[in-house]
């Protein structure tokens, strides 16, 4: 699958694990380009109140109660599509959000960048689908800034928890 990291882990765990591994994109017109994996947060499943599956399993949110290692895209505001990866096993939804990546900062601009649509959405995370990680460097903990969410206000005592991870000295590692 291409898969660089522990299969079937809370989202937190693999969350920090992702930062300085690559998130490749294989175009409609067969270029594959590589990015360094610079911020993402972590979604605990049923419990988190910001995690979509706190309101139980839904259409939208089937894909989080699969296997880890699937793709869940959908669309806020009505224009931009957020990326997740599954990381838990079956029936523990939760999944981490991509935010950044090297010279590309926000999860909409860039999915947006990277051409990702709800087309990605329930697609394993492998070649196969276009959009897969890599590998990257070993990132030093120090380097890891640990950080609230954004965005999720309403989320009562889970809005200040701190799920966001976000490389710090990216030109180090780039």
């Amino acid at each position: 699958m291409g898969w660089p990291l522990g299969l079937n882990l809370d989202a937190d765990k693999v969350a920090r694990q992702l930062l300085g591994h690559y998130l490749c994109r294989r175009f409609p017109n067969g270029q594959v380009k590589k990015y360094l994996i610079t911020e993402v947060e972590a979604y605990l499943g049923e419990k988190d109140k910001a995690c979509h599956s706190s309101k139980g399993r839904t259409k939208r949110t089937e894909v989080m109660y699969g296997p880890a290692g699937y793709w869940y895209v959908y669309l806020i505001y009505g224009m931009y599509y957020m990326l997740n990866l599954v990381t838990s096993p079956p029936n523990e939804p939760q999944a981490v959000l991509f935010r950044g990546l090297k010279g590309i900062e926000g999860p909409g601009r860039l999915t947006r960048s990277l051409e990702i649509d709800k087309n990605f959405n329930g697609q394993p995370a492998a070649k196969s689908s276009g959009l897969w990680l890599e590998k990257g460097v070993e990132v030093d903990q120090k380097d890891i800034l640990i950080l609230p969410r954004v965005g999720v206000e309403y989320a009562g005592e889970w809005k200040d928890k701190l799920l966001r991870f976000k490389l710090a000295n990216v030109s180090k590692y780039a």
